[in-house]
């Protein structure tokens, strides 16, 4: 039997520390103009040493149970969507300790910027199937761990959030979940990357090992932007016509916050009037994987978004990777 999936509570979870670009222009050369007119971020969040992915992690998702009314112990599955990780061997796990969900089989997505919206769709398979009846879907990230503070054209960009959506089976004719579509192109890894170094040392002999470690974020950002005002309307425009939706029939524009202007070009490309593209850009900056669940917990909370509210989302990014999904929400207001 095919099941629907209904997208029931959210919750989010940011550090303490903002830094704004006022503050960010003490480090780097750079001032608040530049940054806004480009990207429309005005701050960003910064993890302190007490605030590692799993707390923040945690915390979004301890907050999501709560708005859906359920407790740890009814979830059959916990999908973390990062790319930063407090352990490479797996973070959700932690964070399935943390807050007690004995029950449930917790892993993690790695899809960078479009790692929830991959993670969701993931999800709704085992919910659709009737393997599982209750999920959480987590978008995490503290990419200030990654980023070079000294490159202006990369540390403006990233801030650090989690937040998580639960999502349960219910009858596929009340499915919050009308459609998906999801691309990748590797030929196209080079323009965004959090690379691997390849730095060796003597082992035994004439043999030499591998130490792990990392490069700063490398972003050629016109390719990126080209790609993302490109193939985001591309996709959505597809997803529409394939759901017999018309663009007129959203609520909202629910899209990965990376750029003000990415988002407005969307619009326009629909004909979607600005106010009704979600944006908190201003406030987080690029949060990747946590961008499109921290959004919808604001306006769930604020109560721009209402039960029965239909929402186009889209996250894209490395990979590059990119997807859109046609929601309804039917959790409770506010």
């Amino acid at each position: 039997m095919t099941h629907g999936i209904a997208l029931v509570g959210c919750g989010s979870a940011v550090p303490a520390a903002s830094v704004s670009n006022a503050l960010l222009s003490e480090r780097v050369d750079t001032n608040d103009e530049w940054i806004r007119t480009r990207t429309g971020i005005g701050a960003r969040r910064v993890s302190g040493p007490d605030e590692p992915l799993t707390v923040l992690a945690a915390r979004a998702a301890e907050a999501a149970l709560a708005h859906a009314g359920w407790s740890a112990e009814d979830l059959d599955l916990i999908l973390l969507a990062t790319s930063s990780p407090d352990d490479l061997f797996g973070t959700a796990p932690r964070v399935q300790a943390a807050i007690g969900a004995n029950r449930s089989v917790a892993f993690d997505l790695t899809a960078a910027c479009s790692g929830f919206l991959f993670a969701l769709i993931t999800a709704g398979q085992y919910l659709a199937t009737g393997a599982m009846t209750r999920a959480l879907v987590i978008g995490a990230d503290q990419l200030s761990r990654w980023v070079d503070w000294d490159d202006r054209r990369t540390c403006v960009l990233f801030g650090d959030a989690a937040a998580a959506v639960a999502v349960e089976a219910c009858p596929a004719e009340s499915t919050g979940l009308l459609g998906f579509r999801m691309r990748s192109d590797g030929s196209r890894n080079g323009c965004l990357t959090l690379a691997q170094t390849a730095e060796h040392a003597p082992l035994l002999a004439d043999l030499t090992a591998q130490r792990g470690g990392f490069a700063p974020i490398q972003m050629n950002g016109q390719e990126v932007y080209k790609f993302a005002v490109r193939e985001v309307p591309a996709i959505l425009a597809e997803l529409l016509d394939a759901t017999g939706t018309r663009a007129d029939q959203l609520d909202w524009l629910l899209l990965h916050q990376a750029n003000q202007r990415i988002l407005d070009a969307v619009a326009d490309r629909f004909q979607v009037p600005h106010g009704r593209v979600l944006s908190n850009l201003a406030h987080y900056g690029n949060t990747s994987a946590a961008t499109i669940p921290l959004m919808l917990d604001e306006a769930v909370k604020d109560g721009r978004v209402q039960p029965g509210h239909l929402l186009a989302s889209s996250g894209f990014g490395a990979g590059l990777s990119w997807g859109g999904a046609l929601l309804r929400w039917s959790g409770p207001q506010g």
